[in-house]
This record gives C-alpha cells, sequence and structure tokens, in this order.
C-alpha cells in the first residue's frame, strides 16, 4: 500500500484530501504545519508528501527545500491557490511534480496523484532493470529468445532517431516496459517519459489530459490546466491502447505529431512543442480503419516504425530472466530475503501459457513474494491453479504408456499437496487404495 502525508494549515483540506486518497487505496497521514510534517517525515517513509505551498511560518517550497535531502524517494505535490498558478508553474521547474489547484474537484486530486504513482513505479522497474542487468551482462536486458532478441535489435538500430513507434502484441505482453527501453535507449533518455491509457478516461477528460484546457472551457474548468503533452515537450508521451481514442481526438493528435503544435481545450494561442510519440495496442488496427474507426493517416505517421511483441507463450526462454526482474522489482518492499526460484517453481512457470503475458508473470511472482516464507520461492506460493494445471506433454521421439503417465502425473500431484495422500486421492477423484496401487506399479 502507498502511503503519503497531507500538509496543509486548514483541517478541512487535509481532510478533503485524506477521503480521495483513500478511495484510491493510499494510506493517508496528516499534518497542520511544516515543523511537525518535517518530523513525520523523517521518521517516516513516504511515497506522496503533498503540501500547501502557502502556510504560515514555513512555507511549501521551504519545506521541499528542507526534507529533499532526507526523502529523495518521495514525490512532492503542492497545493495552491488560483492566484499562485505561476509560483506553482516554477515550483516544477525547481523539482516538485506537480500541483493541486485550490479549490479542488476530486479528479484534480486523483490524476496528478495517479500519474505520480506511475512515476514511482517506472522508476522502481528502471532499478529492477539496471539490478537485473548488471546480475547478467551477457543478455541484453530481458531477452533469452530469438524473437526479443530482434526486438532489442530495432531498439538498438533506432537509438538516434526520433521516429514514431507503435507498438503492437497481445494484452500483457510487455509494450508499455519495451517503451521504456526505448525512451532510456534514446537521445531523449534524460527527458520526461509520460505515459498514459487512452482507454481509462471519458473523451472530454481525456482531451483534458492530453492537451491541456483553459478557464471556463468545459463545466468544472475553473482554471487553466497544461497537458501531458506539453509537460512532455522535449522528452516522450506513450499513448497505450491508441485504438481507444475517439475520432475528434485523433485528428488533434495528428496535427500534433505532424506540425508539433496545438491548441489547449477552449485556447486560441497556439503551443509548439518537441515531443516524441510511442503509441501501442492490442487490436487489429488495420481493420479499425477499414471500418472508418481509425484514422489511416495518423495511423501512418505514428507507425513509422511498428514493433510487434510476441507473447510470452511463444518465448519461454523468457520466463527465467523475466521471473529474476520482477522478483528484483517487487522483493524490496517486502522486507524479505528471497534469493530465487525452487527448481520445480520454474518447471511449473516454463510449462505455463500464460495467457495474462508478461503482466501474469508480474503478478504470480508479486503473490509468491508475499506467500513464500523460505529463502526461495517454492512451488506452494504458486496460485493453485497453475500448479494443478502443470501437466506432462508428450516428448518428441517417445510416446509415455497410459500407466507410466498416470503415475508420473499422481506424483506430482501428491508432491504438490506435500505428500498428503488423502488430499491428492480427493482431487484426483480416486480412492486411497486406488492411488497406493498407481504409485506401487514398477
Amino acid at each position: 500500500m502507498y502511503k503519503a502525508i497531507v500538509i496543509d494549515d486548514e483541517i478541512s483540506v487535509c481532510e478533503a484530501v485524506r477521503a480521495i486518497l483513500e478511495g484510491e487505496g493510499i494510506e493517508v497521514f496528516t499534518a497542520t504545519n511544516s515543523i511537525n510534517a518535517i518530523e513525520q517525515i523523517k521518521g517516516n517513509s513516504y511515497d506522496l508528501i503533498i503540501s500547501d505551498l502557502k502556510m504560515p511560518g514555513m512555507d511549501g517550497l521551504e519545506l521541499y527545500d528542507s526534507i529533499k535531502e532526507t526523502a529523495p524517494e518521495s514525490i512532492f505535490i503542492i497545493i495552491t491557490a488560483y492566484g499562485t498558478i505561476q509560483s506553482a508553474v516554477d515550483a516544477i521547474k525547481k523539482g516538485i511534480y506537480d500541483y493541486i489547484p485550490k479549490p479542488f474537484t476530486p479528479d484534480e486530486v486523483r490524476i496528478p496523484v495517479r500519474r505520480a504513482l506511475e512515476k514511482k513505479m517506472l522508476k522502481k522497474e528502471n532499478i529492477a532493470l539496471k539490478a537485473y542487468i548488471g546480475m547478467d551482462k551477457k543478455v541484453p536486458v530481458i531477452a533469452k529468445s530469438q524473437s526479443m532478441k530482434k526486438v532489442l535489435s530495432l531498439i538498438e538500430g533506432m537509438k538516434d532517431s526520433n521516429c514514431g513507434i507503435l507498438l503492437t502484441g497481445e494484452s500483457g505482453a510487455g509494450k508499455n516496459l519495451i517503451a521504456q527501453i526505448i525512451h532510456s535507449t534514446s537521445k531523449r533518455k534524460d527527458m520526461p517519459f509520460l505515459a498514459i491509457n487512452c482507454a481509462t478516461l471519458t473523451e472530454e477528460l481525456l482531451a483534458s489530459e492530453l492537451f491541456g484546457h483553459e478557464k471556463g472551457a468545459f463545466t468544472g474548468a475553473v482554471r487553466t490546466k497544461p497537458g501531458l503533452i506539453e509537460i512532455a515537450d522535449t522528452g516522450t508521451l506513450f499513448l497505450d491502447e491508441i485504438a481507444e481514442m475517439p475520432p475528434n481526438l485523433q485528428a488533434k493528435l495528428l496535427k500534433v505529431v505532424e506540425d508539433g503544435e496545438f491548441y489547449r481545450v477552449g485556447g486560441t494561442k497556439l503551443i509548439k512543442v518537441d515531443v516524441r510519440f510511442i503509441a501501442a495496442t492490442n487490436q487489429d488496427i488495420k481493420k479499425l480503419i477499414a471500418e472508418g474507426k481509425f484514422r489511416e493517416d495518423l495511423y501512418y505517421r505514428l507507425n513509422i516504425m511498428d514493433i510487434f511483441i510476441p507473447p510470452l507463450r511463444e518465448r519461454q526462454e523468457d520466463i527465467k530472466p523475466l521471473s529474476a526482474f520482477f522478483l528484483q522489482k517487487h522483493l524490496p518492499e517486502s522486507n524479505k530475503k528471497i534469493t530465487g526460484f525452487a527448481k520445480d517453481t520454474m518447471d511449473i512457470l516454463m510449462r505455463y501459457s500464460f495467457p495474462g503475458n508478461v503482466r501474469e508473470l508480474e503478478n504470480i511472482i508479486e503473490r509468491a513474494i508475499i506467500l513464500e516464507h523460505s529463502l526461495i520461492i517454492t512451488p506452494e506460493s504458486l496460485p493453485e491453479g497453475i500448479r494443478i494445471l502443470n501437466i506432462e506433454t508428450f516428448e518428441p521421439g517417445r510416446i509415455k504408456s497410459i500407466d507410466e503417465f498416470t503415475k508420473e502425473y499422481v506424483e506430482k500431484v501428491l508432491k504438490m499437496f506435500g505428500g498428503n495422500r488423502s488430499k491428492t486421492a480427493e482431487m484426483l477423484g480416486i480412492s486411497r487404495t486406488s492411488l497406493w496401487k498407481i504409485l506401487k506399479e514398477e
């Protein structure tokens, strides 16, 4: 669970932000002045620090200056009244992540907070990635399969390019991670990397998030707000589920991709940017173009380079390095000293088809870390469904007899239940006597 501390001299503001963040599953602490907040921050670790800009005594910027060395992993967001928006922009240039306007709507709190936590997750992923590279420098990133080595070779070949890229492949195949690798190996690696999922917001919210809006542009637009395209200037913007973008926004996006310019929602001032776009989809875009649901001209502008990410079931060699990567990624927050995977555990993972692809593997590893009590991940920490589905497959050149197959399968189920014959027999739907006979046969 993420932890946040909210600092504001108005208790009502603290409680309002608390209610919104707790609705996002975040554990929230509050303080009504900077001095008390500093003491809490020194003694605890917070993912988010949300502070009012103007407070009696030490203000938000002074608080930021005083804790940025002691809490380098915390993401700092300020709350500011409309009249001090320029101060908020200056604060962002100084290193503060984002701002929340006052008074605020729930979405004006949720959206920057969600972006901040996504950034924290990306940073954690990058740390794990660097750790993994350090463990096995012979393996480029997380790829041992030939298909993924080809993908990484493509990325290496275009590291000096700013061309648009379209990532395709099944849901959960790892398109987000590939987008991060493209950015981190490009000339823009020290610039912003921002991401948005086009399928999770309404058309109005998506337009506002991408292009920003002017005050009064629509109901609830009580102040001017820059969008992600503007914030990502000189960096990279990753547009996940691009096929879900409404046609009206596709036309606006095309102008940005082609000319590097756009208008905020409700705006009349032309804004120029230099942004590299990486888009991703799990849908057949050519089919959507034929059906009139996706603009052909936008497709060709984004698809200067098309990279297909194969499903995990077609690149089993990547299961081991990916498992190690996810272990490194999620282990720090568990405070456990797990060193790797039992052979039986990895055998089960290697035989599984992963319909949910890389995302499913990550979930399995994260769950196993939570459940595991030993120094290695054992089969008992894997989901029961995966263990039950771990059925023997045919070996080339040798067909086993039914008796051989049955005995080996029963032995695996027995091992899965820790040698408990009663539970094994019950699971297999046979009597203990039948189980004994199967196991006794030579």
